[in-house]
């Protein structure tokens, strides 16, 4: 059976501000097609819970039930199985930084600048009073929280982050009550954590310095002391070492707040577990942020060598094991039923991202980007298409979807699932494809999207239906077969998505009326500066 939710059903989720989640006049009754109503219990009569899951860098045939056979993945797949898989899920850029910016903002990267990769002492790249996802929630009276990798900058535009003070603004500033973030990303320094608005375990009398340039002719690098590493670098990754593990940038200082990369899965999950065991007596919002399966890859030592294809593959198995425990959770507390979760990523997949992790030689037949071209970092369809499912027991009925939806579509999807209104001028990209998201019958998804690279070069894809267009602005596009070398491209190329999945044979020369048609509505969608 389908779930059928009416705009008028969600619209009852009117949060009473005076008195936090308790609903004034709730009867969310949601019927289903074959016409009964769902149980009028306490637990129908409160919004539902959201978690979103990120997972980091994983592709499209990662997981075992996009097709996985190197690799299992139950407990995404149990996902799957109660709930909705969707075939065409996206995320709206290839790169990390972007992709979250356009999560919580609603807003495509592209538009903004400075919302490329961030680096190490980026500073926050959504500032305060800037209206997100978790403000949304916020606003609805719910408790809010980011657990695992922010990689979006954090301090003031004139400072940047202040590592030994207040590291302020941040989440807290932007609609999170709580947060418990890698800072940045793992391949990049500093390995610290930063809880709320300060680094955690941080001594005084051992500051925390941050740069760009090594701090002094002596100062150990990935170069220097590459003999001493128990992970070689492949490219770039080769300046501060921390844990046998050389860097992107430098650092000093901060030892006892420094954590192990083997903790890092195991620290996103005992945190979440405990902020969702403080404020579950109340509707939540958690963004579970995972690292895996980024650079470096160094699961837990329970987790290495459990599967053919080396710390990659072992990597997946770890985030598989998260999913697992925030699910047992939920059932053992009675929250499974009140709980929607969805499970997605911030990019497509990449091979060597620069350590010498086996991920190429060990590969064999194992597909990350399933039967789709390219990964991480450009706009072909295995960069942004990506693992999608949402589960909601009880309320999204299980089955497979091919409806387009994408992370930057949260904002005004949820907003509808919790009864807020979007203001005017912010979330201009964000589409409401509620419906689609939780299985409504004849729920329709997105008409178009665009998707970006890391935003600097102007390459782009444009999707409309069956057709896409990919505009390579600089005519190159790196990491296509799952490496990194650059490889030359036109400036446009148009592909049947149907007929094609694995883009390959540019149709721009027996379609110009699609292709100038295509070039023409990305055109428009970019200069009219928002979409919604």
């Amino acid at each position: 059976m389908l779930f059928h939710a009416s705009a008028a059903a969600f619209a009852t989720f009117q949060p009473c501000r005076s008195s936090g989640w308790k609903i004034a006049s709730l009867l969310f009754c949601s019927v289903f097609s074959s016409g009964f109503l769902l149980r009028d219990s306490v637990a129908d009569q409160r919004p539902p819970n959201v978690i979103v899951i990120l997972a980091d860098d994983l592709g499209w045939g990662d997981v075992s039930c996009y097709g996985a056979k190197a690799i299992e993945t139950p407990h995404i797949d149990a996902l799957a199985a109660n709930g909705l898989r969707f075939t065409d899920g996206y995320c709206s850029a290839s790169t990390c930084t972007p992709t979250r910016y356009s999560l919580l903002t609603g807003t495509y990267a592209f538009r903004v600048k400075g919302t490329g990769i961030a680096p190490p002492n980026s500073p926050a790249l959504i500032q305060p009073g800037t209206p997100t996802l978790a403000s949304i929630f916020q606003d609805a009276g719910y408790r809010t929280a980011v657990i695992g990798k922010w990689h979006l900058g954090l301090g003031t535009k004139e400072t940047g982050p202040d590592w030994n003070g207040l590291l302020k603004p941040g989440p807290r500033e932007i609609g999170f009550d709580h947060c418990f973030l890698l800072p940045t990303t793992n391949d990049r320094v500093p390995q610290v954590f930063v809880e709320n608005h300060r680094v955690r375990n941080l001594d005084p009398d051992d500051p925390l310095w941050v740069g760009n340039k090594k701090p002094s002719d002596d100062h150990p690098t990935g170069i220097t002391h590459r003999d001493s590493l128990k992970m070689n670098w492949s490219h770039g990754h080769n300046a501060t070492i921390h844990n046998g593990i050389s860097r992107i940038g430098f650092y000093t200082g901060g030892h006892a707040a420094r954590y192990r990369d083997e903790d890092l899965a195991d620290t996103w999950v005992e945190q979440s577990l405990q902020w969702i065991d403080q404020n579950r007596e109340q509707p939540f919002f958690l963004f579970f942020s995972s690292h895996d399966i980024h650079v470096p890859r160094v699961p837990h030592e329970r987790f290495q060598g459990v599967t053919p294809l080396g710390p990659r593959g072992d990597c997946i198995v770890e985030l598989d094991w998260c999913v697992g425990e925030l699910v047992a959770y939920l059932k053992r507390h009675n929250l499974n039923e009140q709980t929607l979760i969805v499970f997605c990523s911030d990019n497509g997949p990449v091979l060597d991202d620069g350590y010498a992790d086996d991920a190429i030689e060990k590969l064999g037949d194992h597909r990350p980007g399933g039967p789709f071209r390219g990964g991480k970092y450009n706009v072909f369809e295995a960069g942004t298409r990506t693992p999608l499912i949402t589960s909601w027991p009880g309320k999204i009925s299980p089955g497979v979807s091919n409806q387009i939806v994408c992370t930057i579509d949260f904002s005004a999807s949820f907003a509808r699932l919790i009864g807020e209104n979007l203001p005017q001028d912010a979330f201009l990209d964000s589409i409401d494809v509620l419906d689609a998201m939780i299985g409504t019958q004849g729920g329709k998804g997105r008409r178009d999207l665009i998707v970006q690279d890391n935003g600097q070069s102007g390459n782009l894809g444009f999707r409309q239906g069956k057709w896409k267009l990919v505009r390579h602005k600089n005519k190159r596009a790196t990491n296509v077969n799952l490496r990194l070398a650059p490889q030359p491209f036109p400036e446009h190329q148009l592909f049947d998505l149907e007929a094609d999945p694995g883009e390959r044979h540019d149709l721009s020369a027996q379609h110009p009326e699609v292709m100038s048609a295509m070039i023409a509505g990305l055109d428009a969608q970019i200069e009219a500066g928002r979409t919604r």
